[in-house]
């Protein structure tokens, strides 16, 4: 019994060990978020990026676009932000550079806000990147994925964007023009109610007032007669 014990508690050991050295790995990837982005749209960008090495801290970060009519940086305490335009005035890149003295040291990691747009209509769009340290060093994460799925060393910031879907405008367009045809008809029989009541009333109106001429006629041809 003790013997299965120990075994069971070093397999699990072994496993929990593993999973951790899994996730620092995968954690220390630069990475992109952008919850809710979808093909066409806007989004704000996240790119999340740690400090691999331990005596350098990062220092820079360059960020390359897919053509971006809009890319707006957030304000960042000792970071200043560029933003690279083509000829079309297009961003193609964004770089934020560290100011003297400061740096994402060693163990630690940083959060790089983009606001952008449209994204482009795929299903998943690459933004390689580069990250500089202080002591020189240049690390490229613009690999992509093998052909069999497997994850390369230095992989590029990659986000998958939501596809539109048409289907909701026009059933809402639907929707409205149904419930807007059915409003117009509605109104248009509560007014053809209302003026067929309209002509009933004043037909009767028309009639008593001649029921009336004809009595006062007649009371008065009595009085002269009399």
């Amino acid at each position: 019994m003790n013997i299965r014990t120990s075994r069971a508690a070093l397999v699990a050991g072994a496993t929990a060990a593993l999973l951790v050295l899994g996730g620092g790995v995968a954690s220390a990837h630069v990475t992109v978020v952008a919850p809710g982005a979808t093909q066409g749209g806007y989004g704000v960008l996240t790119f999340r990026v740690p400090t691999e090495s331990d005596t350098a801290g990062t220092t820079k970060l360059e960020v390359t676009l897919p053509a971006l009519k809009s890319a707006r940086t957030e304000p960042l305490p000792g970071w200043t932000a560029q933003v690279t335009k083509n000829p079309n005035g297009e961003a193609t890149a964004v770089t934020w550079t560290a100011d003297p003295g400061v740096s994402v040291g060693p163990g630690q990691f940083q959060q790089f806000v983009l606001s952008a747009g449209p994204l482009p209509a795929e299903d998943e769009v690459s933004f390689p990147a580069v990250q500089t340290y202080s002591d020189g060093e240049v690390v490229a994460w613009d690999q992509e994925a093998g052909a069999d799925g497997t994850e390369p060393d230095k992989p590029a910031p990659s986000l998958t964007l939501t596809a539109t879907s048409a289907s909701g405008d026009a059933h809402g367009a639907a929707s409205g023009d149904a419930h807007g045809a059915a409003a117009t008809e509605s109104a248009d029989t509560e007014v053809e109610a209302t003026d067929t009541t309209a002509r009933w009333l004043g037909g009767i109106g028309l009639v008593l007032g001649a029921l009336g001429a004809a009595l006062g006629l007649g009371a008065l041809v009595r009085s002269r007669r009399s």
